[in-house]
């Protein structure tokens, strides 16, 4: 057992046995279909390929972030059992849970004056957050303290590079994202919308790229541009998908070609339910360690 809890929400979009093995511990995220309230735990409730059915055949889905009473009820056991906690939230410019995790936490403080329970916004999302959480298990497993790894993730939390496309707009329509408008052009003209998260967290629209092949060899093409030592990249790199495995693996062939002194092969993930709820089937999202997001 390590000297302090590191924590994340279920929204990081790795794996249970990915955390397990790392010890990192996880608080899930709620999504709701058709009215039904339901954890998004890693798969369990419903397996991508379900949620997608039961999506595109017209369910009514909504999300709801982790709150305040979700956040103490997770961290009171390890504040009782005499352990400091370290958790890194969803980005706040996605959610507006980060702001729930300091009020559980300001309110546990009278509770457990001894206790350290750090908060940190991780301005990552999806499989990007489970790169930065890989990162700080790395670290703590190195010794490193809880306030100095807070330090670290403060630091260094923007040089995660998240960039994604998607080949479906059907539900980045419906959740406003793209305007129907804009989503009749983007379908007539094969267009697979470049996106990444900001500096702020945000989601934002880069490039609109004519279709997907193209917008699969730009988002290598912009890890060349931006991947910490370049061609010469030696770190790791994750994707995650929404039941699209084949494009997600012509990203990662590609990219296992080109950065030959990566560290193993690119690890792929499904996009959980709660990011899911919002993109639909039909995205792919690259996470590599870059230059910072400015």
């Amino acid at each position: 057992m390590h000297d302090y809890v590191l924590s994340c929400c279920s929204t990081a979009d790795v794996t249970e046995d990915f955390l397990h093995a790392r010890d990192i511990e996880c608080v899930y995220f709620n999504y709701q279909v058709d009215g039904v309230w339901c954890k998004d735990d890693f798969g369990r409730t419903h397996a991508p390929a379900e949620l997608f059915e039961r999506m595109l055949s017209g369910a009514d889905v909504t999300t709801s972030q982790v709150s305040v009473g979700d956040y103490i009820e997770f961290w009171r056991p390890f504040l009782e059992a005499g352990r400091d906690v370290l958790h890194l939230t969803l980005s706040s410019g996605i959610s507006g849970t980060y702001g729930s995790a300091c009020a559980a936490r300001d309110q546990l403080a009278s509770e457990f004056p001894e206790r350290r329970l750090v908060v940190v916004d991780s301005l990552a999302a999806s499989a990007g957050y489970g790169l930065l959480m890989d990162r700080l298990a790395e670290l703590r497993e190195g010794g490193m303290g809880i306030e100095e790894l807070a330090a670290w993730a403060l630091e260094h939390r923007l040089e995660v590079q998240h960039w994604f496309f998607s080949s479906d707009l059907t539900f980045f329509i419906r959740g406003g994202r793209i305007s129907k408008a804009a989503g009749l052009v983007g379908g007539l003209l094969k267009i697979c919308p470049v996106m990444d998260v900001e500096a702020d967290g945000s989601l934002a629209v880069v490039e609109k790229i004519r279709t997907k092949g193209r917008a699969q060899r730009r988002v290598v093409q912009l890890m060349h541009e931006l991947a910490q030592g370049g061609d010469g990249y030696d770190k790791r790199v994750f994707i995650s998908n929404s039941a699209c495995l084949d494009d997600a693996r012509t990203v990662s062939d590609r990219i296992e070609a080109e950065f030959p002194q990566m560290d193993g092969r690119v690890l792929h993930f499904d996009i959980g339910a709660t990011i899911s709820c919002h993109t639909g089937p039909g995205t792919v999202a690259l996470f590599f360690w870059g230059k910072p997001r400015a």
